[in-house]
């Protein structure tokens, strides 16, 4: 075993954007059909040129330690060796969401 903890690339649907997030936790989580993620990494850039929708993302997810994804909306969940760069991009109109939910509750 090398002894370091490992890195995930995760890559999912939210408001019509595809965000590609590096964090350091993924798990099922406590709450039913979400996938919990924490410990995000972030660039630290050393040059003049910033990219939008990094900073973007370092903005929307500052203040927050844990995040959960609803299950449909996951695209891929990969571990990797080194960190690239997170952003978020527009989807084409060939990519859709997961159209219902996976646990429907029976009606009486």
């Amino acid at each position: 075993m090398s002894g370091h903890s490992p890195l995930y690339r995760i890559q999912f649907i939210s408001s019509g954007e595809k965000y590609d997030l590096f964090v350091k936790e993924v798990s099922q989580g406590a709450m039913f059909g979400f996938v919990e993620i924490g410990g995000f990494v972030w660039d630290s850039h050393t040059s003049l040129v910033v990219d939008p929708s990094h900073e973007k993302l370092k903005t929307e997810f500052k203040e927050v330690n844990r995040t959960y994804i609803p299950m449909h909306n996951v695209l891929r969940i990969d571990e990797v060796k080194r960190q690239g760069t997170a952003k978020i991009s527009q989807l084409s109109d060939k990519v859709t969401a997961f159209p219902s939910p996976i646990y429907t509750p029976k009606k009486d």
